[in-house]
């Protein structure tokens, strides 16, 4: 016989814990649960004397602070489908995923919340509001539509597709992205380096011959020169101008002007604004397909888009649906959306079958996305390569021509 401390909850929600005598740890388990609790956790003592199961009434301090990513948040979603779909009760299995990974990791203490709500009578759907930072309106509206259809298990398998779906053209357009930045970083990094340490040598050289330099070498010089003695101010203006420009675009109109740019931008309007009407589209289907209602939808496609500009023009479709307005009309008059998109969303509307029109809306956007990034990293190269072979030549050229001026002068005539 051995000793078993256990963490449980009671029939009012109260958290306990306490220990018990048992043979092994399943035999604890059913010693708790004989005495009317429901276990948490239980874990073998190392002390050799039976401890008085005493309850000890703990504050959980922090809970529902932390915040899952959406990866994290992908995995949890699929991992509670499969352990419902496995026959285990809710409550069991959100105690099976808060007993996962480390104790104080964000799925351990948010998973430990819902557990507790919903011990405590909750809906899961109710629950999972108290965690917003986690769980996105869709997400909640959704599990609200599985609990009133009955069917928990299919519309988890639906959070876990969307989900998917986001993750993989967020991946798609972050590794679009990734080469030209890193390249103009270290292209900067070397113009710096260039003009800090490489350039001044060479210009003392030049100004010991005393010869005149060429106007590009002159050009070049004055470059340098300023960056050493205002490159620190100079990188402080660029700073909180980069500041104060993140403070305008955050909100109101310069928000909507930003997002609006982005959809317009030569080169990654076409990975941007395929990848937000793809994501708006797949996100309106899934709603729509769980028994959502088209204003609930629109209001939830609104606040998750992440594009202020198709959130306006989404806020005013809602406004004109509560007027007997279709989707399509307004989404068309507000010179957002593309024709194509309009049209085929008209269709649905003809048709009666919504979520198989923004299904195939979903799907042709996410095809001509990744054909864009297709197109945007083939073009991409050739213009750094002439960017930064523009600037490295011009500093090149610059220093040969005063060489040979140099040489010129010092070679007997």
């Amino acid at each position: 016989m051995g000793v078993f401390n256990y963490k449980a909850l009671s029939k009012e929600g109260r958290k306990l814990e306490g220990a018990v005598e048992a043979a092994d740890r399943r035999a604890a388990l059913s010693a708790v649960e004989k005495l009317g609790y429901v276990p948490i956790s239980v874990t073998e003592s190392k002390a050799k004397k039976k401890e008085k199961g005493v309850p000890i009434w703990k504050l959980k301090i922090g809970s529902g602070k932390q915040r899952m990513k959406p990866v994290e948040v992908l995995l949890f979603t699929s991992e509670l489908s499969d352990l419902l779909e496995a026959g285990m009760t809710l409550g069991a299995a959100l105690n099976c995923l808060a007993n996962q990974g480390e104790e104080d990791s964000a799925q351990s203490r948010i998973a430990s919340d819902l557990r507790d709500r919903i011990m405590r009578g909750e809906q899961l759907s109710d629950a999972v509001t108290a965690h917003p930072a986690t769980f996105p309106p869709l997400y909640g509206n959704m599990i609200r539509a599985g609990e009133a259809s009955g069917a928990m298990i299919e519309v988890l398998r639906r959070l876990v597709e969307h989900y998917e779906r986001n993750e993989s053209m967020r991946s798609k357009i972050t590794s679009a992205l990734t080469y030209p930045v890193v390249v103009l970083i270290f292209g900067v990094l070397t113009v710096i380096f260039a003009m800090v340490k490489v350039i001044p040598q060479f210009a003392k050289i030049f100004e010991g011959m005393g010869t005149s330099l060429p106007t590009p070498t002159l050009i070049l010089v004055g470059m340098s020169d300023f960056v050493i003695k205002y490159g620190v101010f100079l990188a402080i203006a660029l700073a909180m101008a980069f500041v104060m420009f993140k403070r305008h675009i955050k909100a109101g109109p310069g928000r909507i002007w930003w997002d609006g740019l982005k959809l317009k931008a030569p080169l990654i309007k076409g990975i941007i604004a395929c990848g937000a009407y793809s994501s708006l589209a797949y996100t309106m289907k899934t709603l729509l397909a769980n028994g959502v209602n088209v204003l609930q939808a629109l209001k939830i496609a609104e606040e998750t888009c992440g594009n202020a500009l198709i959130a306006d023009a989404l806020r005013n479709a809602r406004q004109r649906v509560t007027d007997g307005t279709t989707i399509s009309g307004p989404l068309a008059t507000s010179n957002v959306f593309p024709k194509m998109m309009t049209d085929m969303l008209a269709v649905g509307e003809q048709s009666g079958d919504m979520p198989s029109s923004l299904g195939h809306i979903g799907r042709r956007y996410e095809s001509e996305m990744d054909r864009n990034i297709k197109i945007f990293t083939n073009a991409l190269e050739p213009i750094m390569i002439v960017a930064i072979g523009g600037v490295v030549g011009f500093v090149a050229v610059s220093i040969l021509m005063a060489v040979f001026k140099v040489t010129s002068t010092l070679s007997p005539a």
